[in-house]
């Protein structure tokens, strides 16, 4: 019965656990009271009806995703069809299914790696996770102890609308990349030509026309390169974290934006002061980029002579840092899909002529993600909207 116990536990883990784990333990009771009770099909008095095991089989033949039972000496007891197509054992083997039962795992070609994570889950009896690298991909990979020395493999490709939106994004990146060299020769021309046409004011107007539209562009595409690498760096790279007094970082982000907020009479606020200690464990670079779009958007959103507040706070292991600001906070739309690209809420509500490129929350976002940390929103209960970044705490 060791080898329903992995099924069991596969269709578990694959089927969301309760399930699963509820035929595991009438299995466990079925055993436990004796042949008598193994043998008959029908409901004995006040308890539940007992599991053929046939039923079991059927259900994981029929799962979604791909498994395999190994037996404790390594070798192939069971797999099920969907197994059969992840692994492309007709291409690979030139075999049928069949004819790999009872051989080792290592007919399949699994990596070190996969050969680790089995001998792991069987020596420690814990759930292991990992890769199954394959020549066109890699498959998702969890792997499952049994009793006895049994092991369920669960196996799962990535979706086509996965693989769709990987490749998307890398198709933006990649024209992103391309337009940015061409967008600066625009900028160029259109600066000589601003440069010789002094005293035409018809034709200087539409030169400053194209040059504003350019630098629109160039900021889309600055910001559209600034994304695709954040989505396409691992976390364990994009990760390079130190202890940050997110107030130092707030003064060199300010001052690149005071100019534009003196304008208008926007001023900034933080608290608490310096004899407070607020430590994030944190990429200086990427709370930097994080709280430049933060504050960005804040101004662009405050009324003419307003502040802009940013508290600092510890709440458990996080360091929080909010940014509010007294403009007329968030619609319904705003609070669902403002982290989305390309979304811009009502220009109405924009207190500056400005226009972003609709990809600067999606960027706090992501880097938000890739510091093990997450970025909401909320409107302020007196007024102005409020976004919260929250970071591991140093």
């Amino acid at each position: 019965m060791a080898a329903t116990d992995a099924l069991s536990l596969a269709l578990a883990m694959a089927g969301g656990g309760a399930a699963g784990w509820l035929l595991r333990g009438r299995w466990s009771r079925a055993r436990r009271s004796g042949p008598a009770q193994r043998q008959p099909r029908h409901r004995s008095a006040g308890g539940p009806w007992p599991l053929p095991p046939e039923q079991l089989r059927q259900w994981l033949e029929d799962l979604p995703q791909g498994w395999l039972v190994l037996a404790p000496d390594d070798s192939l007891s069971a797999l099920n069809p969907r197994a059969e197509q992840l692994l492309d054992l007709q291409r690979d083997l030139a075999l049928p299914a069949l004819a790999v039962l009872g051989q080792p795992i290592a007919t399949l070609g699994p990596s070190d790696d996969v050969r680790h994570l089995v001998a792991l889950a069987r020596d420690k009896g814990l759930p292991q996770r990992g890769r199954w690298q394959r020549p066109d991909g890699h498959l998702e990979l969890r792997v499952l102890p049994g009793s006895e020395g049994w092991i369920a493999v669960l196996l799962e490709g990535r979706n086509p609308l996965q693989r769709q939106l990987q490749r998307q994004e890398a198709w933006v990146g990649d024209v992103a990349h391309e337009l940015r060299t061409p967008i600066t020769a625009l900028m160029l021309v259109g600066d000589s030509l601003a440069a010789r046409l002094e005293g035409q004011p018809q034709a200087q107007l539409l030169v400053e026309r194209l040059l504003k539209e350019l630098r629109r562009l160039q900021e889309l595409v600055a910001d559209l390169l600034a994304l695709s690498r954040l989505e396409n760096t691992p976390v364990a790279e994009a990760n390079r974290q130190s202890a940050v007094d997110p107030r130092d970082v707030l003064g060199s982000v300010w001052a690149v934006l005071e100019p534009l907020a003196s304008q208008r009479g926007v001023g900034l606020s933080v608290n608490p002061g310096r004899d407070q200690a607020r430590l994030a464990a944190v990429d200086p670079a990427r709370l930097h980029q994080a709280l430049l779009n933060l504050l960005d958007n804040a101004l662009r959103y405050s009324p003419d002579g307003s502040r802009i507040e940013v508290n600092l706070e510890h709440r458990d292991r996080w360091c929080l840092i909010s940014v509010r600001d007294q403009g007329p906070g968030l619609s319904a739309s705003d609070l669902e899909r403002m982290f989305e690209r390309f979304y811009r809420g009502d220009p109405a509500r924009a207190r500056a002529p400005r226009v972003g490129s609709g990809l600067g929350l999606p960027i706090v976002r992501q880097i938000a993600l890739s510091q093990g940390g997450l970025v909401r929103a909320r409107n302020h209960p007196e007024g102005g909207a409020q976004l919260e970044l929250l970071l591991p705490r140093a």
